[in-house]
């Protein structure tokens, strides 16, 4: 039966578009394909995405974010690669653990079966077992929705990667009702005298072909527009046509380029080829929420210092995307500013003056943690706008004991464990918990908000649903003592300390949770629209607030 947005009848089979990317890593391919699902869903398509990823870990969970960049948590727990969320923001949607694919994952599934004997004393291989498990993955998680964009991570002749492009040669052998659409980014630079270089693409290409794998659209990745030269010399070279070559060139803002592929007319072509153009929404009739709020102009700016130890800004990459989609709500350009926490330890604290905000994200390990102590001893203690997240929860807490309590030496028991005041200490059920991976309290819980404070004013709910991934929480031997000095607990689930707030402080304001994750540019997370609102009010009389 057709579906009652757009008209489209799944008896028309299910639609794939596999992206892979050639020549060098971080080319973009996560945002092209991520814009591609943006346009569909613009027309009216319930589009889902898969990520693969060729690593051995089952999962992102014990990846150092420093080199990997963030984990991204999901709301069933999922600890995935952060491309994860690049999607769940341009689709506007919540995946699972499901769509995200690992080799870790498929190698553990196929072993565990062979070990139960569910082979039946046939030789276990690449082919057919690990192919058809990662084929199963991918369809399983396609399942209900129109169109399933499926990125393969890495490049083009990574061994990692092979059993991935067989079973995706696989894919395009079988067909039955599937309809599979090839889309391969790659890089296309300059030479020192101006000129746009197709030979890695047409290398690329090769490489692909080799394998087995034709693409029906080629991507260059270029600083600026292709020009006509370059994609037919592009379409001549690698056997497709000119019009299946296409541009996406260098932007101000990630959140744009599905304007750019759109006005080349990407969108078009994809739902031509994939024969669902005739269900899609007319043009006059497809969501333009999504080019009115990427496009707004700011009247303002602001600086906020992000106050973390690794110097990446993938590393922090939601909080970053945080902060832009509260500035496009506001109309602010938000200038995010690093500041490294080691430096600011020895109250080195110069560094933040003049900011006018300050955020502290989450992260593990002691390194850094006594810059990020002090920043938030500065930002109490001048009325500077602050927004604590997970350890910067923590991290209030302890300063707030410290400074204001005078328990001297307190600490949370994960970054010392002699402390004689563990303000924050291990949950009960983790002191049970053997293995690292996927262990901590992770996913969506939801969290009461107490009446008449600032965090049930900024959700303007009585509860809120939101992301978590820890292992320790506020020790609650101490919360008397901080409640009877004034720290506001506004936030909890059942015994446990999830928002904190000081209610005669402009804003000050630290979640357990992660709301980072679940912020969209047409859907922004309440505690960041408050911090920039804060800032934009910083002049204004402290609140009051805070229920006992």
């Amino acid at each position: 039966m057709p579906t009652e947005q757009t008209g489209y009848d799944p008896s028309l089979g299910r639609k794939f578009v596999f992206v892979t990317g050639g020549v060098m890593s971080g080319l973009g391919k996560g945002i092209t394909a991520a814009s591609t699902g943006r346009l569909l869903a613009n027309a009216g398509f319930d589009v889902t995405a898969v990520k693969i990823d060729p690593y051995l870990n089952v999962d992102a969970g014990t990846m150092n974010p420093f080199q990997h960049g963030e984990v991204y948590v999901l709301k069933d727990g999922g600890e995935v690669d952060l491309d994860l969320g690049n999607y769940e923001r341009f689709l506007d949607t919540e995946m699972t653990s499901d769509h995200n694919v690992t080799t870790g994952k498929v190698y553990r599934e196929v072993i565990e079966k062979e070990r139960a004997g569910d082979y039946l004393g046939r030789t276990v291989q690449i082919i057919p077992h690990i192919t058809d498990d990662i084929k199963r993955r991918i369809r399983e998680a396609a399942a209900g929705s129109d169109v399933c964009i499926v990125e393969v991570g890495g490049t083009v002749g990574d061994i990692e990667g092979m059993p991935y492009l067989e079973a995706l040669r696989q894919f395009a052998h079988e067909q039955d009702d599937e309809d599979i659409l090839f889309t391969h980014v790659t890089l296309v630079p300059y030479s020192k005298n101006g000129e746009q270089k197709t030979k890695p693409t047409q290398h690329s290409v090769k490489e692909l072909r080799s394998i087995g794998l034709q693409p029906d659209i080629l991507v260059g990745r270029c600083a600026d527009p292709l020009d006509d030269q370059t994609r037919e010399k592009i379409a001549l070279f690698c056997d497709v046509p000119t019009d299946a070559v296409f541009s996406n060139p260098d932007v101000a803002d990630i959140y744009r380029v599905p304007l750019v592929v759109e006005d080349e007319g990407l969108d078009e072509y994809v739902m031509a080829q994939l024969d669902i153009d005739g269900e899609a929404l007319p043009p006059e009739e497809r969501d333009t929420v999504w080019r009115e709020t990427v496009t707004r102009e700011p009247e303002g700016s602001v600086d906020v210092a992000l106050v973390g130890k690794y110097g990446l800004e993938d590393a922090y990459i939601s909080i970053h995307e945080s902060l832009k989609h509260a500035g496009l709500e506001k109309r602010v350009d938000v200038d995010r500013q690093w500041v490294h926490s080691e430096d600011l330890a020895d109250g080195h604290d110069d560094q933040l003056a003049g900011v006018d905000g300050v955020v502290i994200p989450g992260g593990f390990g002691s390194r850094g943690t006594e810059g990020k102590v002090e920043a938030i001893r500065y930002c109490r203690e001048h009325d500077v706008p602050l927004l604590g997240l997970c350890l910067g929860f923590q991290l209030s807490v302890v300063e707030f004991a410290r400074n204001v309590l005078g328990l001297e030496g307190a600490h949370s028991a994960e970054l010392d464990e002699g402390t004689p005041h563990p303000v924050i200490d291990l949950l009960p059920e983790q002191k049970r918990m053997e293995d690292m991976g996927g262990t901590m309290r992770l996913g969506a819980h939801e969290t009461d908000l107490r009446e008449g404070t600032l965090a049930r004013e900024l959700y303007g709910a009585p509860t809120c649903t939101e992301r978590h991934r820890h292992r320790y929480e506020v020790n609650p031997e101490y919360i008397p003592a901080l409640e009877d000095a004034g720290m506001v607990f506004s936030g909890t689930s059942g015994n446990r300390m999830e928002v904190l707030e000081l209610p005669d402080h402009p804003y000050f304001l630290g979640t357990q949770f992660h709301p980072e994750f679940r912020s969209r540019p047409t859907r922004v997370s309440p505690p960041f629209v408050g911090f920039l609102d804060a800032i934009a009010t910083a002049e204004t009389p402290a609140r009051v607030g805070g229920d006992a």
